[in-house]
């Protein structure tokens, strides 16, 4: 069993390296959906896999720094990455090109992540994110699975965000605490606890 959180988000990019002439040249932008599919082994104590509302803080947070954003890879020259720091408040400098694929697999990882550093507080099974599907466009999408976190050979470290993206999280140190979760295997987010009602 699995449930999904739709989220969106709009931002631009260039994708370097690619077959078309457009998206690897020219800045761009695209309207973003993200869903992001959960799973876990048994139901909680509200017979869910996890309560929606659980999705509307770090995990809703962290992609919504994405939005109205400049989304760059690591390997870009350095005159264009200050030209964008310069004249941007709102940039995310990626380990990847920021392609569909790219965007899918960072996202299951930070979410991953996210889950690990999480203390579950109402009768959750192990809850896992099964797979995030990125749609670019009307008609396509990328998806990863949990399974292809194999293709992730960077860190949280490797993930730079602007200190505006930061800022304007809702704890403006969450990354920096999950990153520091990750490196000490501990929980960094803990849920309520519920009364049982019944």
């Amino acid at each position: 069993m699995n449930i999904r959180k739709l989220f969106k988000f709009c931002s631009g990019h260039i994708v370097r390296n690619c077959s078309s002439e457009r998206c690897r040249k020219s800045m761009h932008g695209h309207n973003y959906m993200v869903e992001v599919f959960f799973t876990a082994d048994k139901l909680d104590n509200g017979h869910m896999i996890m309560d929606f509302g659980l999705s509307k803080g770090t995990i809703k947070d962290f992609i919504d720094g994405f939005d109205h954003c400049w989304q760059m890879w690591s390997n870009e020259s350095e005159e264009f990455k200050t030209f964008i720091k310069e004249n941007s408040d709102r940039w995310i400098e990626m380990p990847v090109s920021p392609s569909a694929e790219q965007y899918s697999l960072l996202f299951l990882y930070v979410i991953d992540s996210i889950i690990k550093s999480t203390e579950f507080n109402n009768g959750e099974g192990e809850v896992k994110v099964q797979s995030v599907r990125v749609h670019e466009t009307d008609t396509g999408y990328a998806e990863a699975f949990w399974d292809d976190l194999h293709m992730v050979h960077y860190t949280l470290d490797d993930i730079v965000l602007s200190k505006q993206v930061q800022e304007e999280f809702k704890d403006p140190e969450m990354f920096n605490k999950l990153k520091n979760a990750i490196k000490t295997n501990s929980k960094c987010f803990i849920n309520s606890k519920i009364e049982k009602q019944v």
